[in-house]
């Protein structure tokens, strides 16, 4: 669609086009980060950052918050605590951040437990003042919303704390069309985000369900939503993004040997995490390329996706890839449709 190949103005920063990669806990580190910004993807945001540990220096915390390239650079912040919100965004602004997210969505326990995602949902006066406090923190820098439709059907107050983050100064808010208590169940409601994009005068990204290029056109119709948001549907197709956008097309990917693609993409991480950590993070990403070869006409035998996700020498599990993958394109791997892919959709 046109409308998704637009720029988006944020603060002093411009979106390349409309259509966003989600900030993905465990995925949306750096190196998968650069390859969606290489496909196209408008922005891409980084992991979750609990804001008390990156304000605090966590080694860990500012891996997850590193700048992946000289594309607009995007953190995303989760926290309980104002102090803690403000001192990251001061912490974020000092060294450069292009825009500051706040995470007011993730439905996982543990974070929930912790009273931050989208518990926060449960009390938007204390919401508020996170947000108060972040948008302090970060000065001139844009800050930006992610949540979900409420904590459950009987509390839809996405729209209430749209409004009132937008007071705050919130510049854009994101929308998954699910509530908390569905985790990732059902169907996303984008008629639902529609009540959010009636509620602000700010921008308002749509996400949940995007799985391709073709769901674009209802999700926008259906939401009214200003732009779009990749989430899980993105594993093992960190082009996805692009391609919904129109920045890349199935045969810029089949112009994308697989086999190299894939290994690179293993190298990188690495290099980015070390040996030894590296190769346990990389495993989870190269099931989802195993899954789409799986899918694929050649197939894939389940002893051999188990081989290559048990080696423990990168040597193997490069030589595995460059056997496994030889001879396929990108747009070999995106022509098909794996089992998982519906399980994977956010």
């Amino acid at each position: 669609m046109e409308r998704l190949r637009e720029r988006l103005p944020l603060g002093a920063a411009t979106l390349g086009n409309r259509v966003f990669m989600a900030p993905l806990s465990g995925i949306s580190d750096v190196p998968f980060r650069r390859l969606a910004r290489r496909f196209g993807a408008g922005m891409v945001v980084s992991e979750m950052v609990a804001s008390g540990e990156f304000a605090r220096g966590d080694t860990e915390s500012a891996m997850r918050a590193m700048r992946d390239s000289d594309g607009v650079h995007v953190v995303q912040l989760a926290g309980r605590e104002a102090g803690w919100m403000r001192a990251a965004a001061e912490r974020l602004a000092r060294a450069g951040v292009d825009v500051i997210d706040i995470n007011m969505g993730c439905p996982a326990k543990k974070v929930v437990g912790g009273l931050s995602g989208s518990a926060l949902m449960r009390d938007l006066d204390h919401a508020l003042q996170l947000v108060e406090a972040t948008v302090a923190g970060a000065g001139g820098v844009p800050v930006t919303l992610k949540m979900r439709l409420g904590w459950d059907r009987a509390t839809i107050n996405a729209p209430e704390l749209a409004r009132r983050a937008e007071a705050a100064g919130v510049r854009m808010v994101t929308v998954h069309g699910r509530t908390r208590d569905q985790f990732y169940d059902g169907s996303a409601d984008w008629k639902a985000i529609a009540a959010v994009k009636a509620a602000v005068t700010i921008p308002v990204a749509a996400n949940g369900d995007l799985t391709c290029p073709a769901d674009a056109p209802a999700m926008l119709g259906a939401s009214g939503a200003d732009a779009v948001m990749v989430g899980r549907a993105a594993c093992g197709r960190p082009w996805l993004a692009g391609l919904i956008a129109g920045a890349c097309t199935m045969s810029d990917l089949a112009a994308v040997d697989a086999a190299g693609f894939v290994t690179a993409h293993y190298e990188a991480m690495l290099e980015h995490y070390g040996a030894s950590v590296g190769l346990r993070h990389a495993r989870k990403h190269l099931a989802w390329y195993c899954d789409r070869l799986a899918a694929s006409p050649g197939g894939l035998a389940a002893s051999e996706r188990a081989a290559l996700l048990s080696a423990g020498d990168p040597g193997a599990v490069m030589g595995q890839l460059l056997r496994l993958f030889d001879g396929l394109s990108l747009a070999d791997l995106e022509a098909v449709n794996p089992a998982s892919e519906l399980r994977q959709a956010a």
